[in-house]
């Protein structure tokens, strides 16, 4: 599998597997953010992601096989949040830098 280095490739790979994100953990949204969407990310640096899910799709198991799965499709690890739980005094700056897939 070829490694994401950019934020194209890691767009491109989210928008590839939007089905399987919607369908098996129940993504509504998915978004890129911090040094990846601002384009200094470095060659290991994880990759800074946050979703908001369908009600039915809120459990903790969930979260953790989508981390996994977003690990293993872009070869990356992954920093995963809940877009309603970024801290209240992050949410602007960290909304404003999301790049939505």
């Amino acid at each position: 599998m070829k490694k994401a280095k950019n934020i194209d490739d890691i767009l491109d790979i989210l928008r590839q597997n939007k089905p399987d994100l919607h369908d098996k953990f129940g993504v509504l949204d998915i978004a890129v953010f911090g040094s990846t969407a601002r384009g200094d990310r470095l060659a290991d640096s994880d990759i800074d992601i946050h979703v908001e899910f369908k009600k039915e799709f809120e459990r903790f198991y969930n979260f953790m096989d989508l981390k996994f799965f977003l690990e293993e499709i872009l070869d990356s690890k992954v920093d995963l949040g809940i877009k309603d739980s970024i801290r209240k005094e992050l949410k602007e700056k960290i909304l404003k830098e999301s790049i939505y897939a």
